[in-house]
């Protein structure tokens, strides 16, 4: 009739084990390199991660930057410098005979 079907995991640990230390260094080898690929893939997609994250704080902070500077520029012009001065500060431009030029040497 048929023959029951041996088992195969039996059959591996058996053949590992009287074989030789050979196989069975091999397999611990085996097992090592599978760990480090899990490993290295994991510590790879942390760092995309963390790559990902830079940049785009990055283009924020380039965003931010680009505002502030228009914001200076708004903020710095004569014209307005000028009216604040003569309205908030009540300042006024000195009298031409009251102005007084000094020179270096």
């Amino acid at each position: 009739m048929s023959q029951p079907s041996p088992n195969l995991a039996k059959l591996i640990v058996r053949d590992l084990f009287t074989a030789g230390r050979i196989p069975l260094i091999l397999l611990v080898l085996i097992f090592a390199s599978a760990m480090g690929v899990v490993f290295m893939t994991h510590h790879t997609r942390d760092a995309v991660s963390e790559k990902d994250q830079a940049l785009s704080e990055r283009d924020r902070l380039d965003g931010e930057w680009r505002n502030l500077l228009l914001e200076e520029t708004a903020l710095s012009e004569h014209s307005r410098v000028q009216n604040i001065a003569k309205d908030e500060l009540e300042m006024k431009r000195p009298d031409a005979d009251k102005e007084v030029v000094i020179t270096l040497k």
